[in-house]
């Protein structure tokens, strides 16, 4: 048994965005952290690997530095990591990505008790799209938003799914995809002798060349040129004005703030 599990290297949302004419995001430019969600799913499969010895693959697709963040979840345990890089890839939306992902995951190789995980949505995109495509290109079953995840073993998975209003307990057959949110549990740190021992593990390189044999890798659906959607504008919002604290009391900040209100034709 394997778990392979998804995860993608975004801006840190504290420090600048950059923005390419093409409208994508220049990654090379920013400082970069590992997507919250897909910390979670990490660290689901990593308890997994606890109690049953399984071993955990950390895949992502990205340019060449994301290697570093493999590396950083190689010492909080993982036993070895993908990266999916060419400029082929470059400028992929959901649909494409995941179409690359999967192809990515069917190089591997998927057994009958293998499981795929994700976290919930990307900071960068907020899609959610990407773990339910991949599931659908594989032709996986999948449950989404997990709040708990149990491996039975007769080839079967019990996830705890939460909904806005409760919660729905389902059971599913391996191979599957799941995604998880961040009630699921809380991340482990990196241990100092994962960290020493990180980069004596392996990450293997997936360009172009090593999965354009795979069937769902098409030149004509791949990359920007090959999306189907595109991003027509990105910008930097302004800055919004400082806040102002009203003195006195409940009185006379409530008449203030009507006479502020009042002058901006507000009330």
């Amino acid at each position: 048994m394997k778990i392979i599990v998804c995860v993608k290297q975004v801006p840190d949302t504290s420090g600048k965005v950059a923005v390419k004419p093409d409208g994508t995001l220049d990654r090379a430019s920013m400082l970069t952290i590992i997507n919250p969600d897909d910390l979670n799913a990490v660290e689901a499969a990593l308890k997994l690997k606890d109690e049953t010895g399984c071993e955990v693959v950390v895949v992502t697709m990205g340019p060449p530095p994301a290697e570093r963040m493999l590396r950083e979840l190689i010492a909080m345990g993982a036993d070895r990591g993908v990266l999916i890089s060419g400029r082929e890839f470059g400028g992929s939306d959901t649909f494409a990505t995941s179409q690359i992902i999967a192809a990515g995951i069917q190089h591997m190789g998927l057994d009958k008790d293998d499981i795929v995980m994700c976290g919930r949505q990307a900071i960068d995109g907020d899609t959610a799209q990407v773990g339910p495509q991949i599931a659908e290109k594989l032709n996986l079953p999948q449950i989404t938003y997990a709040g708990d995840i149990e491996v039975k073993g007769d080839g079967t998975v019990i996830v705890k799914r939460m909904l806005e209003d409760g919660f729905m307990n389902i059971k599913m057959k391996t191979p599957c995809l799941i995604t998880c949110i961040k009630e699921l549990n809380t991340p482990r740190y990196m241990s100092t002798y994962g960290i020493f021992g990180c980069y004596e593990k392996t990450v293997d390189v997936f360009d172009y060349n090593t999965l354009k044999d795979e069937p769902l890798i098409d030149p004509n659906t791949i990359g920007l040129q090959g999306s189907p959607t595109n991003i027509l504008i990105s910008f930097t919002p302004p800055l919004k004005g400082a806040g102002r604290i009203l003195e006195g009391d409940d009185k006379e900040r409530a008449t203030e703030l009507a006479h502020i209100l009042e002058k901006k034709h507000v009330i």
